[in-house]
């Protein structure tokens, strides 16, 4: 009986030992065409609650309007028990997101992102009370200008699934922001329409809490209302490759059967209360992520950063960016990327110490003026690329003529490449492929590097 004792006395303390998994659950509240919907968010919001479950509700603007004029405050108290994000102001009323972005760069398309969506974060803070905790765009429609203006918000979290950009399917910075963003296997839903698939959703649920075990990991589950309340998305009934129709010829979508409907939940809530079950896994919103995670700017080791003669790459957990500053005698911050590719002019294969000291100095006024990289260092007349100024800088032995080196950005390749493919949401016009986005996503990369939570925090586990 002792030994017995002895034996499950100690499988608890390796249980309690084991790194803690956070889980994510959200859902994207975008529906204003279906009434329907409103009453599928209430009844999820409260049977979470119920179960002790916080999940985080990212609210398109539209939404919360209607909801307000729809009389729904039993909906809007319900969620507010939840976290609250911002899911845009009109989700998939033309233009979305990456189509109003693709002809625009770095700065101009903050700006207009700013435009376009400010007020509907706006009534979302206003109807619900709470600063939006995150942001996820519509669909598949991001564009990396969003960043800058979610920044100024006092947004730290972008929240969303697509493959525009991701780092090893684990949580990353990009862009001064806290992504939770293309995470693969440990994105993990339920499907609604199979209860004899549910069971298979759970081993998956399962090997994803494993595998995030072993790093940094989060584990992620989404779903939208509207998957409750009818068989079709609304937006694909009105909205489809490019289709605008005006308000008053909005279709409504079909809707599930109450039987369908009842399944639906209890498909889901069995899901929920597995995770809830499963040792370690400790349930975490949007807006309890910035305090599980290290600071987002520390400043990289002299020998880390000198890997950039080698290879610009994200390197011992810091960005190229975070690298650059140390070589120029920056403090650690937030610095954004150049806003273009631009060839070196400077043919020399050595440039004279003084003129390139001179060039350091201007690198990091420019950095200190304008909160960004440069596209190009000047060397005089001429001039020599950020990557390879970046690599040049990093090799400098500090003595006598600096020797040019051409910088090589492996960060790139954490950037998708097939903009049609990684676009395709039906809501786009058919062939709509912006590799500008894409392009501009390479040059902020040298802001991306591993989000590693705080050996030291924990978060309550939702029982």
């Amino acid at each position: 009986m002792l030994r017995l004792l002895a034996l499950l006395v100690s499988l608890g303390l390796m249980a309690s030992a084991q790194k803690p998994v956070y889980w994510l659950l959200w859902f994207d509240t975008e529906d204003f065409v279906e009434p329907a919907s409103d009453d599928v968010a209430l009844e999820l919001a409260r049977g979470l609650t119920q179960r002790g479950v916080r999940a985080t509700f990212k609210v398109v603007g539209e939404k919360a309007r209607v909801l307000e004029q729809r009389g729904r405050g039993d909906v809007v108290q319900a969620l507010s028990a939840h976290d609250i994000g911002y899911h845009t102001n009109f989700h998939s009323v033309h233009p979305a997101p990456a189509e109003y972005l693709s002809q625009m760069g770095l700065l101009d398309g903050a700006a207009e992102f700013a435009r376009r969506e400010r007020a509907g974060f706006d009534d979302v803070e206003r109807i619900f009370h709470v600063t939006p905790s995150c942001f996820g765009q519509p669909g598949n429609s991001w564009a990396p200008q969003a960043n800058l203006a979610l920044r100024e918000w006092g947004v730290r979290v972008y929240m969303d699934d697509a493959g525009q950009v991701g780092l090893n399917q684990r949580p990353f910075w990009f862009g001064g922001m806290l992504y939770v963003f293309n995470l693969g296997p440990h994105t993990v839903r339920a499907g609604l329409d199979d209860a004899s698939k549910l069971e298979d959703a759970k081993r998956r649920f399962d090997a994803a809490i494993a595998s995030a075990r072993q790093q940094d990991g989060v584990v992620q589950t989404y779903y939208h209302p509207t998957e409750w309340a009818a068989t079709k998305f609304w937006d694909a009934v009105n909205f489809s490759h490019g289709a605008n129709p005006e308000r008053e010829s909005w279709q409504r979508p079909p809707l599930r059967t109450e039987e369908s409907r009842r399944q639906a939940y209890r498909i889901f809530f069995d899901f929920v209360d597995h995770a809830r079950a499963t040792p370690g896994v400790r349930i975490v919103t949007s807006r309890d992520l910035p305090a599980l995670f290290e600071p987002r700017d520390q400043a990289a080791p002299v020998a880390t950063a000198r890997h950039l003669a080698e290879s610009i790459d994200t390197r011992d957990g810091f960005s190229a960016a975070d690298q650059l500053l140390t070589l120029l005698g920056l403090p650690p911050q937030h610095v954004d990327g150049p806003l273009r590719r631009v060839a070196s002019t400077d043919a020399r294969t050595e440039i004279p110490r003084a003129l390139f000291e001179r060039a350091k100095a201007d690198a990091a006024a420019f950095v200190r003026k304008t909160g960004r990289l440069p596209d190009q260092v000047w060397t005089g007349a001429q001039a020599i690329s950020l990557p390879d100024f970046a690599a040049t800088l990093a090799a400098d032995s500090g003595a006598g003529l600096v020797k040019v080196r051409a910088g090589r950005l492996d960060i790139e390749r954490y950037i998708g490449r097939d903009a049609q493919k990684l676009y395709n949401w039906v809501i786009h016009p058919e062939g709509f492929a912006p590799e500008s986005l894409l392009e501009m996503a390479r040059l902020q990369a040298w802001t991306l590097k591993p989000a590693r939570l705080a050996a030291s925090r924990t978060a309550t586990r939702g029982e």
